[in-house]
C-alpha cells in the first residue's frame, strides 16, 4: 500500500512525464508474480484510460444532437448500393477509403439516426468526426466570417475525418452562406469522408444554392466517390405514432 509521500511523489511524476493520475490510482491496485508484468500491466490500463478518454473527448467534440447507436437500427427499408453493408458503414470503412455517404428519403425514414450511429462508431474508432444541421453549419460559418473568425473555423473542420451535414437543403441559403458551403465541400473532397443527409434530389439542390454552376461543381465532389443509400419507407415518427394510438 502506498504511502500519502509517495503517492504525491508518484503523482507528481506522472505530471511531468504528461501520464494520467489514473496510473497512480492503479499502481496499488495491480497484482503480479513479476515486476515486468506488473508493469506491464499498469502500462495496459493507462492505455486503455487513454483511449477511452480519446473516444469521449471525441464524442463530446462532435456535436451530436443526441446519441444513436446501431444496436437498434432496422436496415429493412434502406436500400444499400452494391458493396455496401451494414457491417460496412458500422466499421466505417467509407471513410479510410475517403468515400462520401448521401442519405436520401422522406423526412422521418431514419437517416438522421444513421448518420448519427455511424458518427458514434466512428468516434469509438479514434476518428474525428463532427455533427452539424447544415442550417446551423451555414449560421456559424456567416458568423466567423462576420467577426473575423473563419479562417479558425475552417481549420477545424478541415482536421475532421468524417463530416456529417444532417437536414442538407432545409433551408434556402443566400448566395454568400452557399458560397462557404461549397467552400467547406470542395476543400472535403479527397480528403475526407462527407456524409448527407436529405430528403432533396439532386436536381432540386440548385434552388437551394441558386447558382448552377456551382451547385453542378458541389454535386460532382460529392458524387465522384459516393454511395447513395435511399430510404423510402414512410415516416417512422408517423409510424410510431400511430402505433401508440392503436396500442
Amino acid at each position: 500500500m502506498l504511502t500519502g509521500e509517495t503517492k504525491d511523489e508518484l503523482l507528481a511524476c506522472c505530471k511531468r512525464l504528461k501520464l494520467s493520475r489514473n496510473l497512480a490510482d492503479n499502481s496499488g491496485l495491480v497484482e503480479a508474480e513479476s515486476r515486468e508484468e506488473y508493469l506491464l500491466k499498469l502500462l495496459k490500463l493507462e492505455v486503455e484510460h487513454r483511449e477511452k478518454s480519446r473516444r469521449d473527448r471525441l464524442l463530446k467534440a462532435a456535436g451530436f444532437y443526441s446519441l444513436k447507436t446501431f444496436a437498434d437500427y432496422r436496415f429493412d427499408e434502406v436500400k444499400l448500393p452494391s458493396g455496401v453493408t451494414p457491417e460496412y458503414l458500422a466499421d466505417t470503412r467509407f471513410v479510410d477509403e475517403r468515400k462520401n455517404l448521401v442519405l436520401y428519403g422522406n423526412v422521418g425514414t431514419g437517416k438522421t439516426h444513421l448518420a448519427t450511429a455511424i458518427g458514434v462508431e466512428a468516434c469509438s474508432r479514434g476518428l474525428s468526426t463532427g455533427f452539424y444541421r447544415t442550417a446551423n453549419l451555414v449560421n456559424r460559418l456567416s458568423e466567423a466570417k462576420k467577426t473575423g473568425r473563419l479562417g479558425k473555423l475552417m481549420t477545424a473542420i478541415s482536421k475532421l475525418d468524417l463530416l456529417i451535414c444532417d437536414e442538407w437543403g432545409y433551408v434556402p441559403l443566400d448566395r454568400e452562406a452557399a458560397q462557404l458551403l461549397f467552400q467547406i465541400i470542395s476543400d472535403s473532397y479527397e480528403r475526407r469522408s462527407v456524409i448527407i443527409t436529405t430528403n432533396l434530389e439532386f436536381s432540386r439542390w440548385v434552388g437551394i444554392f441558386y447558382d448552377e454552376q456551382m451547385t453542378a461543381a458541389m454535386i460532382d465532389r460529392l458524387v465522384h466517390h459516393s454511395y447513395l443509400l435511399l430510404f423510402d419507407g414512410p415516416s417512422n415518427r408517423v409510424r410510431n405514432s400511430l402505433m401508440r394510438k392503436e396500442g
